[in-house]
């Protein structure tokens, strides 16, 4: 429809075509994003239950994430990295996946702000180590909190609902475990626990 709209901007000769282009590229830009994004929680959620399994370092994928998300100027994450060993036996493509999504809805949970505080904690508890991804947004609903994990579910406007699912299949399948605390005008802090390689039991 917009692409119409301008054409027939164009066919007319209209003043605002120059102004019209840019809205409707910023607009068609918007929506292929989107799609894009659909088409990929669609794709990573039906192949959820294929594993490659390799051993890696979590602290590998957590900075690389991190230096991703460094040239939001508006962004600024605290990651208090553990000192000890984060060798994982997991697949790293859906790892990377995992936090991700988890950092991404730490972010949209506190849009709106001029500055965007997200905390990633460490903590090695015997032979598992525990992430916590914290943000200080409006935090979950109670009549919500149940829902949170299920697929199609959403808190949003937009979106398919399955990032979070698709958390939770991924951190099973690395033998782990997911949740997460909430408080209303305050946050909300997802954990995930995983088991560690290399380390006595």
């Amino acid at each position: 429809l917009s692409i119409q709209y301008l054409q027939r901007s164009i066919k007319e000769d209209s003043p605002n075509v120059k102004a019209l282009s840019e809205k409707v590229a910023t607009t068609l830009i918007e929506q292929i994003d989107q799609l894009a994004k659909i088409a990929g929680d669609f794709s990573q959620f039906a192949h959820i239950s294929t594993v490659k399994v390799e051993e890696f370092d979590v602290h590998y994928v957590l900075s690389s994430l991190i230096d991703l998300y460094s040239g939001n100027e508006k962004l600024n994450i605290v990651w208090n990295k553990s000192d000890k060993s984060a060798l994982i036996q997991a697949d790293k493509t859906q790892i990377n996946r995992l936090f991700t999504n988890l950092l991404q809805n730490a972010i949209e949970a506190s849009t709106g702000k001029d500055v965007i505080p997200v905390t990633i904690d460490e903590k090695v508890e015997a032979n598992r180590l525990l992430i916590s991804v914290t943000d200080e947004g409006m935090g979950i609903p109670e009549e919500k909190r149940d829902k949170i994990f299920t697929p199609n579910f959403t808190t949003k406007s937009s979106g398919t609902g399955l990032g979070l699912a698709i958390c939770k299949g991924i951190v099973e399948r690395a033998n782990g475990k997911i949740w997460f605390d909430t408080t209303e005008g305050k946050g909300t802090t997802f954990k995930v626990l995983l088991p560690l390689v290399g380390l006595p039991g």
